[in-house]
């Protein structure tokens, strides 16, 4: 599972907020909504990411092993 917990401790230490990422860098409350709920964003939008908040991907995202999940 991919997990953004990271994310908002890289965000607060960017000197950023969730009101910035959507006014200033034109990031959809979507996506906000989608990394509250750990849910799938394109390679794309984590590289804009990574752009605006000056940072790796490793800051943003993290994978944890979900042993419930099976592989189809």
């Amino acid at each position: 599972m991919i997990q953004y917990d990271l994310f908002w401790k890289t965000l607060k230490d960017a000197g950023e907020s969730t009101y910035t990422l959507i006014t200033k860098h034109r990031i959809s409350s979507s996506t906000i909504n989608r990394i509250r709920k750990n849910r799938p964003l394109t390679t794309t939008t984590i590289n804009d990411l990574c752009k605006i908040l000056n940072c790796n991907i490793q800051d943003i995202v993290t994978y944890v092993p979900d042993h419930q999940e099976q592989f189809k």
